[in-house]
């Protein structure tokens, strides 16, 4: 209970929207403005049509405005979004995509309170990028139908669609679609450079909607009837039998929300000074925002990178700005749904068309491209993979390639060393036998499973000594694999007459040794020591007893380069 109660609104965030309201509805204003469009246009892409677009930018964006983990974020249907749900909608129909929107939000409340937010700070920066990378090139293929205004081709493999798409187009060419998508392309990209701060893709959508009505132009679809209200809540759509076979989709749903939602709160933390989002408290919102959306025939919900970023660009600075956004948005619904309907499906392409090539960050992926090797292929890994598969195998490809090729960069970083010996308070000749039979290795680094092969090989070249002294102060890492090779090493060399001592073994290396029986080996010969001086010493009297040494006086003082030799 004490968890949920962390999890939900506070008097602080009241405190917040009393701050400065003016300047949040002007903000969420100026955000649901750019948003209608967007809305009906993923809501068309999803294939549940524009009024699911509308109802969950109305009903998401308002639940995780007020529930979410960010003061700034706006949520609502998203590109992202839109591309997982395609091959949903054409294997389960919309049904499924309810069912696995609900289900999805039930996920994200479980993460928020396992306090699962945290982690995506593990996400690397290319697995990002190459994300964002391939989704806009699915957004932008998405759009090519409409764009041609040609029906959409049956199937939910985007580049096929896309050809089939084109196919029919040089079929029956359609002038007036692709005038009307480039003309409203053109508009958004230039306008945007020239006026940014101009919502030039309503603008260029009500010019699009006026010429097509006054031309009589039939060739421009139009959206179509939209209902002029929000769908009571149902439950209508939930069938339990289908449960088992959406609960992968689900999965796949849920994790897409909740990676692009904290990408999203965290970008708006970087564009502001002193903001800074709850990651479990934003799973909890974006948790409830997706239950409620599909009770009301809306699609699955995720933070708007977009949105978001046009929020703080217009001054909003708090969650009322989001309320505002989606609150507009409803009043839009009710009031001017016979207007929206009117809206050409080749103008709201020109809208998508135009936010995937902005989505494009040619300096980022070239930052990226040259950072290192690895980036890069990590980068274009993620990106083919989101075009060719879909967007959860895409994070999963590249989690994994980060992964393998941070643990290489990581195993190469150790290191065996071979060491002089100290020469103490020897006389020449002995420390000259001393060195004839003794060998001290210094191990660096990590020794684990990926740096061990190399590590045995390197160690079971010893020859021509009596004595190997291993001096592990400086191991950081220590796995099972480890200690497995290390309890190898020392039986090897053993085999071959060779004696092994340890020295400065650190507590926390001491499970993993004794786990695989590695330390009873050394113990049981008297052979691990606390500090590389007293190993030395060790390997003196064990060469004394096989009389290659002389021995010494046993009083004989040592020095304070022995005291201090680890």
């Amino acid at each position: 209970m004490a968890r949920l109660t962390v999890l939900l609104p506070g008097r602080s965030d009241l405190a917040e929207m009393r701050r400065d309201p003016r300047r949040d509805l002007l903000a969420g204003l100026t955000v649901a403005v750019v948003a209608l469009p967007l809305a009906l246009g993923f809501g068309v892409s999803s294939g549940l049509g524009a009024e699911a677009g509308l109802a969950t930018a109305v009903v998401a964006g308002a639940l995780a405005a007020v529930f979410g983990g960010s003061n700034l974020q706006v949520s609502g249907p998203t590109g992202a979004m839109t591309v997982v749900l395609v091959p949903i909608v054409a294997q389960h129909g919309p049904s499924g995509v309810l069912t696995v929107g609900l289900m999805a939000g039930l996920m994200l409340v479980a993460l928020a309170l396992l306090r699962a937010g945290k982690y995506m700070q593990y996400v690397p920066a290319p697995v990002v990028e190459g994300f964002t990378l391939g989704i806009a090139c699915v957004i932008g293929l998405q759009q090519i139908p409409n764009a041609l205004g040609v029906a959409k081709p049956e199937g939910d493999r985007v580049l096929v669609v896309t050809w089939h798409a084109v196919e029919e187009f040089a079929k029956s060419p359609n002038w007036t679609a692709v005038a009307f998508a480039a003309a409203v392309a053109a508009v958004m990209l230039i306008g945007a450079r020239w006026r940014p701060t101009i919502p030039f893709s309503i603008l260029a959508v009500i010019a699009a909607t006026v010429v097509a009505q006054l031309a009589g132009l039939d060739a421009a679809s139009p959206i179509g009837d939209l209902p002029s209200g929000l769908p009571v809540p149902s439950l209508a759509f939930l069938d339990p039998g289908a449960l088992g076979s959406l609960l992968a989709p689900a999965v796949a749903v849920a994790a897409l929300a909740a990676l692009e939602s904290l990408l999203s709160a965290s970008v708006a933390d970087g564009m502001t000074v002193g903001q800074k989002h709850d990651p479990d408290r934003e799973l909890f919102g974006q948790g409830l925002a997706n239950i409620a959306a599909p009770l009301l025939g809306g699609v699955p919900a995720t933070g708007a990178i977009a949105r978001t970023a046009v929020n703080v660009r217009t001054g909003a600075g708090s969650r009322l700005a989001a309320l505002t956004h989606a609150v507009v948005l409803a009043v839009i619904v009710f009031a001017a749904a016979p207007l929206v309907s009117k809206i050409p499906l080749a103008a709201l392409a020109g809208v998508l068309l135009a936010t995937a090539i902005r989505m494009v960050e040619v300096g980022s992926l070239k930052a990226m491209a040259r950072a290192t090797r690895s980036d890069g292929l990590i980068l274009v890994l993620t990106a083919a993979a989101t075009l060719a598969l879909d967007l959860v195998y895409a994070v999963i490809i590249g989690l994994v390639v980060a992964g393998a090729l941070a643990l290489r960069a990581v195993a190469e970083q150790a290191r065996l060393e071979q060491v002089p010996l100290d020469r103490g308070d020897h006389s020449v000749e002995e420390h000259a036998l001393l060195a004839e039979h003794i060998v001290a290795y210094r191990i660096d680094g990590p020794l684990f499973f990926a740096a061990a092969h190399r590590f045995l090989l390197e160690l079971s070249e010893v020859a021509d000594v009596r004595v190997v002294i291993l001096r592990m102060s400086r191991v950081t890492t220590l796995d099972a694999t480890g200690a497995l090779v290390l309890k190898d090493a020392v039986q090897k060399l053993n085999r071959r007459g060779i004696v092994v001592m340890t020295s400065g073994i650190r507590p926390g290396q001491r499970q993993a040794l004794d786990s695989v029986g590695a330390l009873d080996l050394l113990r049981s010969e008297g052979r691990e020591y606390a500090t590389t001086p007293e190993a030395i010493r060790g390997a003196r009297t064990y060469l004394e007893s096989a009389g290659v040494m002389p021995s010494v006086p046993a009083h004989k003082p040592r020095t304070s380069s022995e005291e201090t030799l680890r």
